[in-house]
């Protein structure tokens, strides 16, 4: 019998020709600023809504602003009236300085409280009752003798 073929070597893995990278890709983003322009000035109205609604919210003002003004049912006079009563009252027996004092301590300690921990209902009701007894008590007469030295 003939001898067999000679075994034939293995497939040897040439590489063939590399395929080219796929192609990058470029993204370009031009950013277009922002037009430039100065923001309106808020109207005095926007001022004072700001200023009002950062002494508490509009319902606490409403609410502390009634509660003042409006008389306890026992009473009959309100705790804004009855304020003003008492810091006339010591004007009248001690003298406008010490009504004056006594006014603006109140007023000024109120005022340290409900910036330095914020306006809660109580707070601002405390407020605008010693707000009102200050206004409330002034005389026009004061404020010449103030001026002048002129005493009645």
């Amino acid at each position: 019998p003939p001898p067999p073929p000679p075994a034939t070597p293995p497939a040897v893995h040439r590489p063939g020709p590399r395929t080219p990278p796929p192609p990058q890709i470029h993204v370009h983003v031009t950013l277009q600023p922002e037009p430039y322009y100065d923001e309106p000035e808020p109207s005095r109205w926007e001022r004072l809504w700001a200023w009002i609604t950062s002494l508490g919210r509009p319902w606490q003002l409403v609410l502390a602003l009634l509660a003042a003004v409006l008389p306890v049912p026992v009473l009959g006079h309100s705790a804004a009236s009855t304020w003003a009563y008492t810091v006339g009252l010591a004007r009248t027996e001690w003298g406008a300085p010490y009504g004056y004092a006594l006014a603006g301590l109140a007023l000024g300690w109120v005022v340290l409280r409900t910036g330095r921990h914020g306006g809660t209902l109580l707070r601002i009701w405390a407020g605008v009752v010693t707000l009102i007894g200050l206004i409330a008590s002034i005389h026009l007469f004061d404020i010449v003798t103030l001026l002048t030295g002129v005493t009645r």
